[in-house]
């Protein structure tokens, strides 16, 4: 069984946030896949369904961003889910946009739902980082993750989590680095990212 974690901030007013692309990801994943319906539990929403015949729970925490630890932590006692089977889908500031890493353990690079997270289930879970991009100058990070999707971004963002729930199944068995390339050749073949961008690499 894995558990599979959406990040982001709950309510209408953040939800085409930048810092939100991880609600939209798993959102697309129990689309694409034909998950239950969302019901509210362990403080935040879950919804559960199969991938690559492996049984997966969606979360998303309603707790805000940086109480997002306590949620998945409930979840994670109630199912008896190691942190290696936790996978959590967040928004990466020090990748392009559209660009994707998958990575087990490391830093929080001041993400606070990361931080979070760690502090209640340690560091051993795997990171799903969705790029949206740096603003420049470091005073300016806080209001970029807290804003909108420009329409300008909607058609790379649309691509990347309909790649991320297309190949959600590789996720769920392991194969980290076929779902990284694969999610990659589908944005580079659709032209948000350049070819020299592959996913071969894990960092």
């Amino acid at each position: 069984m894995r558990l599979f974690v959406g990040l982001g901030n709950p309510g209408t007013k953040y939800a085409e946030n930048r810092h939100n692309i991880g609600f939209m990801a798993v959102d697309e994943i129990a689309r694409r896949h034909g998950f239950a319906p969302w019901r509210r539990r362990f403080q935040g929403e879950t919804s559960e369904g199969t991938l690559d015949r492996e049984r997966v729970v969606l979360l998303k925490p309603t707790t805000y961003m940086n109480e997002s630890g306590r949620a998945v932590q409930e979840a994670a006692n109630f199912y008896k889910v190691a942190a290696g089977d936790i996978t959590v889908f967040q928004d990466e500031l020090e990748l392009p946009a559209a660009k994707v890493r998958v990575k087990i353990g490391g830093g929080i690079a001041g993400h606070n739902g990361l931080r979070s997270i760690s502090s209640h289930i340690g560091n051993d879970y795997r990171r799903v980082r969705l790029g949206i991009g740096h603003p420049g100058i470091k005073e300016l990070v806080h209001h970029h993750v807290l804003s909108d999707f420009s329409k300008a971004d909607r058609p790379w963002v649309e691509a990347l989590c309909q790649a991320v729930a297309d190949n959600a199944g590789l996720l769920a068995a392991g194969h980290d680095s076929s779902f990284q390339n694969k999610v990659h050749l589908t944005l580079q073949a659709k032209g948000f990212l350049d070819k020299g961008e592959g996913g071969e690499k894990q960092n």
